[in-house]
């Protein structure tokens, strides 16, 4: 079994910063890709940026040039950076990654983080 554990989420101001983390533990043999989705209160969940391994990242149009995406794969942790928030930003963020472990092969969904942007 695989378990994302989220951290980072918070209220900011408009224009603030926040930098999500979340860390993938348990029985791993690679990850394919690691990434954010969000889901705003009577919304959807969302794409926000998604990083294969050995690929190119992939971001939402409303977040490019504003949110990064990295990931350190020796501590199997995704990264998503966060600047010039807006209240739009305002969702529970989920990581998302694509792990095998021996001959499976699944995604796995982190419980969120809240992010909240307002004066």
């Amino acid at each position: 079994q695989v378990q994302l554990v989220e951290s980072g989420g918070g209220l900011v101001q408009p224009g603030g910063s926040l930098r999500l983390s979340c860390t993938a533990s348990g029985s791993i043999s690679s990850i394919n890709f690691m990434g954010w989705y969000r889901q705003a209160p009577g919304k959807q969940r969302e794409l926000v940026a998604t990083m294969p391994t050995g690929g190119t990242t992939n971001y939402a149009d409303s977040v490019k040039g504003r949110f990064t995406i990295s990931r350190d794969n020796a501590k199997n942790t995704v990264y998503l950076q966060m600047n010039s928030l807006m209240p739009e930003d305002t969702a529970v963020y989920y990581c998302n990654a694509h792990v095998r472990s021996g001959w499976n092969a699944r995604l796995y969904w982190g419980q969120g983080t809240q992010v909240t942007v307002s004066s």
